[in-house]
């Protein structure tokens, strides 16, 4: 399995005043980025999992652990949103949507 695409992780935080920092804080902050692989989801397999076709449905599957605070990913100039994840011994998968 090839871990060629790079998938960067983004927390969405409400934007406020701090004001021992002087100015906003919040909005979209970069969590990670890391080399995962990627693949599409079937249409048979969607059905079977999510019991509707969604289009542009991926897989990324990762080596380490996702970061434990994050609100989308970004494949390339595409957000995608967590579906669900599965845990194993050797790597986190997870199902992503567009949106």
């Amino acid at each position: 399995m090839r871990l060629d695409t790079v998938v960067k992780f983004y927390s969405e935080s409400e934007r406020h005043y701090d004001p021992k920092a002087h100015g906003y804080v919040g909005g979209v902050t970069l969590v990670a980025t890391v080399m995962a692989n990627v693949t599409e989801l079937g249409t048979n397999r969607s059905m079977e999992l999510l019991g509707s076709y969604t289009a542009n449905s991926k897989v990324v599957r990762l080596v380490d652990s996702v970061p434990s605070k994050w609100s989308y990913l970004m494949i390339g100039d595409k957000k995608y949103r967590l579906q669900t994840s599965r845990q194993t011994q050797k790597m986190t998968s997870l199902l992503v949507g567009e949106g």
